[in-house]
């Protein structure tokens, strides 16, 4: 196997690409020496690079993370990368049948692997930690090679495909949470409990250590269609053999998929304008906002520093693009977390239709309150010398109405 040649074939055709793979023989070493080893480099060394060298920061401060912490860093990214390929491999075996498909621990492996390319080669982007969320929604082009994948190499009907690839992309999702969270949330599990309820308005829901996820049949359903249609855009474009018009398709397919189809990110000067002059009670010193692209996925971000004496609070207010529609569709979002230790508190919990999560540490000297709001914007506070009750309070000031109202224009038609 080539390697450089598997990795173009596997992003720009990967309809004609996946019987190769099912047709090669192989095992789960080769698969990992010879492919996931390499792959899996590219973030873990781009983002030792990006983060401990280059640097990171605005407002005319750059920070890095030490040396010896962004190669341990380093190390444990690259390691639990390579033990989630496996899995999330699992979890593809073990589904299989639920939609009509055959078990198969090397398929599943195959189907896994080669699906998260678009994953690792994404990584390249935290090179320049300003550019590593556009490497995070390039990896969501994961998502269609997955759903390209599983009829080919888990043989299941090509109309359960498109459930089958939302259900395992969740898992992916739960279970990189757990795993990030494992050292000091978790004990170890022996997996995650599936349950789907009957009838036509059934929902699947996965229960986890930290609580539950439900995810609505509607909206799979919705899903479904939208990557149905991409799918056909994405054959007719490999079928022309012109590797533009596949590139240009592959983004297509990917907003479609993320339901960002047609829509653009909020300009980041609107998200600039609700960030205020004061908040709980420390004055703004610096502003910026910022916007971007990669596979068809734009973003936009938009944050503001507030200090005064030893206190200091970090505003920021993000437009994820298509990972926005995610998680405005209920994904991780409906998962509820309550932990503590002699040190430390989190809780992820609903307020309404939106989510929140909060991490803080008891002695007040730091705390953390993200926002997920029902829209897809994620609206964070960080403050350092600042206790939870304040960035509550300060969360609570903002005009969050406002906020939650801001829509993500239509790109005007062809």
């Amino acid at each position: 196997m080539n390697l450089l040649q598997r990795i173009q074939d596997i992003l720009l055709r990967p309809k004609a690409t996946w019987p190769e793979i099912a047709a090669e023989p192989t095992d789960a070493a080769s698969l990992y020496k010879n492919y996931l080893v390499i792959l899996a480099l590219i973030p873990a060394v781009a983002g030792f690079i990006g983060f401990s060298l280059v640097g990171f920061g605005g407002f005319g401060a750059t920070m890095r993370i030490p040396v010896v912490s962004g190669l341990v860093s380093a190390v444990v990214g690259y390691v639990l990368s390579l033990v989630m390929v496996f899995v999330l491999a699992l979890i593809v075996d073990a589904l299989a049948p639920t939609f009509s498909g055959s078990k198969s621990q090397i398929a599943a492996l195959k189907v896994v692997t080669f699906a998260s390319t678009a994953g690792f080669v994404g990584g390249i982007f935290s090179l320049l930690p300003s550019l590593a969320i556009l490497g995070a929604l390039a990896g969501l082009y994961s998502i269609y090679l997955l759903y390209t994948g599983l009829p080919v190499l888990m043989k299941c009907p090509p109309e359960k495909a498109p459930v089958y690839t939302l259900v395992v992309a969740v898992c992916g999702i739960v279970a990189g949470l757990i795993v990030g969270m494992a050292s000091s949330m978790f004990t170890p599990s022996r997996g995650l409990p599936m349950s789907k309820a009957g009838g036509s308005d059934a929902s699947v829901s996965i229960s986890t250590p930290g609580g539950e996820i439900r995810i609505d049949a509607a909206k799979m359903e919705e899903a479904a269609r939208r990557m149905e249609a991409a799918g056909k855009k994405m054959e007719q474009a490999q079928a022309a053999g012109d590797p533009a018009a596949a590139g240009k398709a592959a983004a297509e397919a990917m907003a479609a998929i993320t339901g960002q189809a047609g829509a653009t990110p909020i300009d980041p000067q609107l998200l600039k304008a609700r960030l205020p002059e004061t908040l709980g009670g420390l004055q703004r010193e610096s502003i910026e906002a910022q916007g971007g692209a990669a596979m068809g996925i734009g973003a936009s971000q938009a944050r503001a520093t507030y200090r005064a004496g030893d206190q200091r609070i970090e505003l920021g207010i993000n437009d994820m693009g298509g990972f926005g529609g995610l998680v405005s569709a209920a994904t991780w979002a409906n998962l509820t977390l309550d932990r503590e230790t002699d040190t430390q508190v989190e809780k992820v919990y609903k307020q309404g239709q939106r989510t929140v999560r909060e991490d803080y540490a008891k002695d007040k000297s730091r705390a953390e309150y993200t926002l997920v709001l029902p829209n897809g914007l994620l609206v964070e506070l960080h403050g350092q010398g600042v206790a939870i009750d304040a960035l509550r309070a300060a969360a609570a000031s903002l005009d969050l109405a406002g906020i939650e109202a801001l829509k993500r224009p239509e790109k005007a038609k062809s």
